[in-house]
Protein backbone atom coordinates (compact mmCIF):
# COMPACT_ATOMS: atom_id res chain seq x y z
CA UNK A 1 0.00 0.00 0.00
CA UNK A 2 1.42 3.39 -0.95
CA UNK A 3 1.71 6.16 1.67
CA UNK A 4 -1.30 8.43 2.08
CA UNK A 5 -0.25 11.79 0.59
CA UNK A 6 -2.76 13.61 2.80
CA UNK A 7 -1.24 12.26 6.01
CA UNK A 8 0.85 14.28 8.42
CA UNK A 9 4.60 13.78 8.40
CA UNK A 10 5.63 12.52 11.80
CA UNK A 11 8.94 12.88 13.56
CA UNK A 12 10.96 9.78 12.65
CA UNK A 13 14.32 10.46 14.26
CA UNK A 14 16.12 13.16 16.20
CA UNK A 15 19.62 13.64 14.81
CA UNK A 16 22.14 14.15 17.61
CA UNK A 17 24.56 17.05 17.40
CA UNK A 18 28.24 16.61 18.19
CA UNK A 19 30.51 19.47 19.32
CA UNK A 20 33.51 19.71 17.03
CA UNK A 21 35.89 22.15 15.37
CA UNK A 22 36.49 22.94 11.71
CA UNK A 23 38.50 25.40 9.67
CA UNK A 24 40.99 27.25 11.86
CA UNK A 25 39.47 26.05 15.11
CA UNK A 26 35.90 27.29 14.65
CA UNK A 27 33.71 25.66 17.31
CA UNK A 28 30.41 24.29 16.05
CA UNK A 29 27.79 21.58 16.52
CA UNK A 30 27.70 19.02 13.71
CA UNK A 31 24.45 17.18 13.07
CA UNK A 32 24.41 15.53 9.66
CA UNK A 33 27.51 13.96 8.15
CA UNK A 34 27.69 11.89 4.94
CA UNK A 35 27.16 8.71 6.98
CA UNK A 36 23.53 9.86 7.35
CA UNK A 37 23.10 10.07 3.59
CA UNK A 38 20.88 6.99 3.20
CA UNK A 39 18.28 8.69 5.44
CA UNK A 40 18.94 12.35 4.61
CA UNK A 41 19.53 12.24 0.81
CA UNK A 42 20.14 14.80 -0.79
CA UNK A 43 21.58 16.43 2.36
CA UNK A 44 25.15 15.61 3.32
CA UNK A 45 26.13 17.77 6.28
CA UNK A 46 24.54 20.26 8.67
CA UNK A 47 26.52 22.46 11.08
CA UNK A 48 25.37 25.05 13.61
CA UNK A 49 27.78 27.72 14.82
CA UNK A 50 26.75 29.94 17.73
CA UNK A 51 29.11 31.84 20.02
CA UNK A 52 29.67 35.29 21.49
CA UNK A 53 33.35 34.52 22.16
CA UNK A 54 35.68 35.68 19.42
CA UNK A 55 38.21 32.96 20.22
CA UNK A 56 35.58 30.36 19.20
CA UNK A 57 35.39 31.58 15.60
CA UNK A 58 38.01 34.27 14.85
CA UNK A 59 40.19 31.93 12.76
CA UNK A 60 37.37 31.34 10.29
CA UNK A 61 37.76 28.92 7.41
CA UNK A 62 41.01 29.53 5.46
CA UNK A 63 41.16 28.61 1.74
CA UNK A 64 39.86 25.09 1.17
CA UNK A 65 38.49 23.15 -1.82
CA UNK A 66 35.11 21.61 -2.62
CA UNK A 67 33.86 19.46 -5.48
CA UNK A 68 30.59 17.69 -6.28
CA UNK A 69 27.97 19.44 -4.12
CA UNK A 70 26.56 22.77 -2.90
CA UNK A 71 27.11 24.64 0.37
CA UNK A 72 24.37 26.79 1.88
CA UNK A 73 25.22 29.25 4.66
CA UNK A 74 22.39 31.04 6.49
CA UNK A 75 23.63 33.72 8.88
CA UNK A 76 21.34 34.78 11.71
CA UNK A 77 23.74 37.10 13.54
CA UNK A 78 27.20 38.55 12.89
CA UNK A 79 29.13 39.08 9.67
CA UNK A 80 31.11 36.71 7.48
CA UNK A 81 33.11 37.50 4.33
CA UNK A 82 33.46 35.06 1.44
CA UNK A 83 36.04 34.89 -1.34
CA UNK A 84 36.97 32.22 -3.88
CA UNK A 85 39.27 31.44 -6.78
CA UNK A 86 36.51 32.26 -9.27
CA UNK A 87 36.65 35.93 -8.31
CA UNK A 88 33.45 35.89 -6.27
CA UNK A 89 33.31 38.09 -3.18
CA UNK A 90 30.50 38.40 -0.67
CA UNK A 91 29.77 39.84 2.75
CA UNK A 92 27.14 37.93 4.70
CA UNK A 93 25.19 39.88 7.30
CA UNK A 94 22.27 38.98 9.59
CA UNK A 95 19.52 37.22 7.68
CA UNK A 96 21.52 36.75 4.48
CA UNK A 97 22.31 33.56 2.57
CA UNK A 98 25.22 32.26 0.50
CA UNK A 99 24.33 29.43 -1.89
CA UNK A 100 27.52 28.16 -3.48
CA UNK A 101 27.59 25.47 -6.15
CA UNK A 102 31.05 23.93 -6.05
CA UNK A 103 30.33 21.52 -8.95
CA UNK A 104 33.64 20.58 -10.65
CA UNK A 105 35.62 22.57 -8.12
CA UNK A 106 36.13 25.75 -6.19
CA UNK A 107 38.61 26.96 -3.57
CA UNK A 108 37.08 29.41 -1.14
CA UNK A 109 37.53 30.97 2.27
CA UNK A 110 35.14 32.36 4.89
CA UNK A 111 36.34 34.98 7.36
CA UNK A 112 34.37 36.40 10.32
CA UNK A 113 34.20 40.19 10.18
CA UNK A 114 34.15 40.78 13.94
CA UNK A 115 36.48 40.37 16.88
CA UNK A 116 33.78 39.50 19.39
CA UNK A 117 30.01 39.34 19.76
CA UNK A 118 27.44 36.84 18.56
CA UNK A 119 28.19 34.88 15.39
CA UNK A 120 25.27 32.54 14.67
CA UNK A 121 24.28 30.54 11.65
CA UNK A 122 23.94 27.23 9.86
CA UNK A 123 25.78 25.57 7.00
CA UNK A 124 24.15 22.85 4.94
CA UNK A 125 25.71 20.66 2.23
CA UNK A 126 23.39 19.63 -0.60
CA UNK A 127 24.43 16.90 -3.01
CA UNK A 128 24.48 17.37 -6.78
CA UNK A 129 23.39 14.69 -9.27
CA UNK A 130 26.14 12.89 -11.16
CA UNK A 131 25.17 14.79 -14.32
CA UNK A 132 26.03 18.14 -12.67
CA UNK A 133 28.99 17.28 -10.44
CA UNK A 134 31.49 18.34 -13.10
CA UNK A 135 29.56 21.38 -14.31
CA UNK A 136 30.74 24.97 -13.85
CA UNK A 137 30.84 26.37 -10.30
CA UNK A 138 28.36 29.10 -9.41
CA UNK A 139 27.62 31.45 -6.53
CA UNK A 140 24.51 33.18 -5.18
CA UNK A 141 25.01 35.95 -2.60
CA UNK A 142 21.53 36.76 -1.26
CA UNK A 143 21.05 39.86 0.87
CA UNK A 144 18.50 39.66 3.69
CA UNK A 145 16.32 42.30 2.00
CA UNK A 146 15.78 39.99 -1.00
CA UNK A 147 14.24 37.20 1.08
CA UNK A 148 10.43 37.56 1.17
CA UNK A 149 8.58 37.23 4.46
CA UNK A 150 5.07 35.77 4.47
CA UNK A 151 2.61 36.68 7.22
CA UNK A 152 0.22 33.82 7.98
CA UNK A 153 -2.84 33.71 10.26
CA UNK A 154 -2.19 33.44 13.98
CA UNK A 155 0.95 35.58 13.94
CA UNK A 156 3.10 33.09 12.02
CA UNK A 157 5.95 34.64 10.01
CA UNK A 158 7.92 32.73 7.40
CA UNK A 159 11.04 33.80 5.48
CA UNK A 160 11.11 32.00 2.13
CA UNK A 161 14.74 31.34 1.19
CA UNK A 162 14.20 28.58 -1.38
CA UNK A 163 11.02 27.11 -2.82
CA UNK A 164 7.57 28.63 -2.58
CA UNK A 165 5.01 29.40 0.12
CA UNK A 166 1.64 31.12 -0.23
CA UNK A 167 2.52 32.37 -3.71
CA UNK A 168 5.87 33.86 -2.68
CA UNK A 169 9.04 32.34 -4.12
CA UNK A 170 12.46 32.50 -2.52
CA UNK A 171 15.38 34.13 -4.34
CA UNK A 172 17.46 30.94 -4.72
CA UNK A 173 17.57 29.96 -8.38
CA UNK A 174 16.01 26.57 -9.28
CA UNK A 175 18.26 23.73 -8.19
CA UNK A 176 18.27 20.04 -9.24
CA UNK A 177 17.16 18.85 -5.79
CA UNK A 178 14.11 21.18 -5.80
CA UNK A 179 14.97 22.56 -2.36
CA UNK A 180 12.62 24.15 0.12
CA UNK A 181 14.23 26.30 2.83
CA UNK A 182 11.92 28.17 5.22
CA UNK A 183 12.60 30.08 8.44
CA UNK A 184 9.38 29.83 10.46
CA UNK A 185 8.49 31.82 13.59
CA UNK A 186 5.37 30.77 15.49
CA UNK A 187 3.56 32.85 18.08
CA UNK A 188 2.56 31.06 21.31
CA UNK A 189 -0.09 28.48 20.42
CA UNK A 190 0.54 29.03 16.70
CA UNK A 191 0.45 26.39 13.98
CA UNK A 192 2.22 25.92 10.64
CA UNK A 193 1.19 23.52 7.88
CA UNK A 194 2.76 23.04 4.45
CA UNK A 195 2.55 20.38 1.75
CA UNK A 196 5.92 19.01 0.63
CA UNK A 197 6.09 16.65 -2.38
CA UNK A 198 5.73 13.00 -1.46
CA UNK A 199 9.10 11.30 -1.13
CA UNK A 200 11.08 14.48 -0.53
CA UNK A 201 13.36 14.42 2.51
CA UNK A 202 12.33 16.87 5.24
CA UNK A 203 14.53 18.18 8.05
CA UNK A 204 13.30 20.33 10.92
CA UNK A 205 15.96 22.42 12.65
CA UNK A 206 14.75 23.86 15.95
CA UNK A 207 16.31 27.32 16.23
CA UNK A 208 14.61 28.57 19.40
CA UNK A 209 11.91 27.37 21.78
CA UNK A 210 10.07 24.08 21.46
CA UNK A 211 7.89 22.80 18.62
CA UNK A 212 5.24 20.09 18.57
CA UNK A 213 5.60 18.03 15.41
CA UNK A 214 2.89 16.14 13.52
CA UNK A 215 -0.37 14.64 14.72
CA UNK A 216 1.44 13.05 17.66
CA UNK A 217 2.79 16.46 18.79
CA UNK A 218 6.28 15.06 19.29
CA UNK A 219 8.46 17.62 21.08
CA UNK A 220 11.44 19.11 19.25
CA UNK A 221 13.54 21.25 21.57
CA UNK A 222 15.93 24.11 20.91
CA UNK A 223 19.02 23.14 18.88
CA UNK A 224 17.65 19.70 17.99
CA UNK A 225 17.35 18.48 14.39
CA UNK A 226 14.75 15.96 13.24
CA UNK A 227 14.06 13.82 10.18
CA UNK A 228 10.39 13.57 9.25
CA UNK A 229 8.47 10.81 7.48
CA UNK A 230 8.40 10.54 3.67
CA UNK A 231 4.83 11.62 2.87
CA UNK A 232 2.16 14.14 3.84
CA UNK A 233 2.05 17.65 5.21
CA UNK A 234 4.59 19.22 7.50
CA UNK A 235 2.54 20.26 10.54
CA UNK A 236 4.21 22.00 13.46
CA UNK A 237 2.69 23.77 16.45
CA UNK A 238 4.00 25.92 19.29
CA UNK A 239 3.19 25.51 22.96
CA UNK A 240 2.75 28.42 25.38
CA UNK A 241 5.98 30.09 24.18
CA UNK A 242 7.23 31.28 20.81
CA UNK A 243 9.00 28.78 18.57
CA UNK A 244 11.36 29.20 15.65
CA UNK A 245 12.52 26.45 13.30
CA UNK A 246 13.86 25.83 9.81
CA UNK A 247 12.05 23.60 7.34
CA UNK A 248 14.57 22.16 4.88
CA UNK A 249 13.39 19.75 2.19
CA UNK A 250 14.73 18.33 -1.06
CA UNK A 251 14.31 15.66 -3.71
CA UNK A 252 16.44 12.57 -3.02
CA UNK A 253 18.93 11.74 -5.77
CA UNK A 254 19.24 8.01 -4.94
CA UNK A 255 22.75 7.82 -6.37
CA UNK A 256 25.87 6.24 -4.86
CA UNK A 257 28.01 8.54 -2.74
CA UNK A 258 31.78 8.49 -2.35
CA UNK A 259 33.05 11.01 0.19
CA UNK A 260 36.47 12.18 1.27
CA UNK A 261 36.83 15.43 3.23
CA UNK A 262 35.65 18.33 1.04
CA UNK A 263 34.89 16.14 -2.00
CA UNK A 264 31.62 14.26 -2.65
CA UNK A 265 31.41 12.20 -5.83
CA UNK A 266 29.86 8.92 -6.96
CA UNK A 267 32.92 6.64 -7.08
CA UNK A 268 36.26 6.23 -5.35
CA UNK A 269 37.99 6.81 -8.70
CA UNK A 270 36.30 10.21 -8.97
CA UNK A 271 37.47 11.06 -5.44
CA UNK A 272 41.03 10.13 -6.40
CA UNK A 273 40.74 12.36 -9.48
CA UNK A 274 39.49 15.27 -7.32
CA UNK A 275 42.47 14.93 -4.97
CA UNK A 276 44.85 14.74 -7.91
CA UNK A 277 43.28 17.79 -9.57
CA UNK A 278 43.49 19.80 -6.36
CA UNK A 279 47.11 18.90 -5.74
CA UNK A 280 47.94 19.81 -9.36
CA UNK A 281 46.17 23.19 -9.07
CA UNK A 282 43.50 22.41 -11.64
CA UNK A 283 40.49 21.62 -9.43
CA UNK A 284 38.13 24.17 -10.95
CA UNK A 285 39.62 23.86 -14.45
CA UNK A 286 40.58 20.19 -14.75
CA UNK A 287 42.50 19.24 -17.86
CA UNK A 288 40.24 16.25 -18.47
CA UNK A 289 37.27 18.51 -19.30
Amino acid sequence: MSPDPTATRELVQIVPGRPTQDGAGVKLDRYLTPRWYASADPFLLLDRFHSERGEDYAGGFPPHPHRGFETVTYLLAGRMRHGDDQGNRGDLGPGSVQWMTAARGIVHEETPQQQDGLLWGYQLWVNLPASEKMGPPAYQDIDAARIPEVQLPGGTRVRVIAGELDGRRGPVRPRPTEPLYLDVQLAPGGRFSHRVPQGHTVLLVQVEGESLVGAKAAALRAHQVALLGPAGDVVVGAGPAQARFLVIAGRPLREPVAHHGPFVMNTDAEIAAAIDDYQAGRLSRPERL
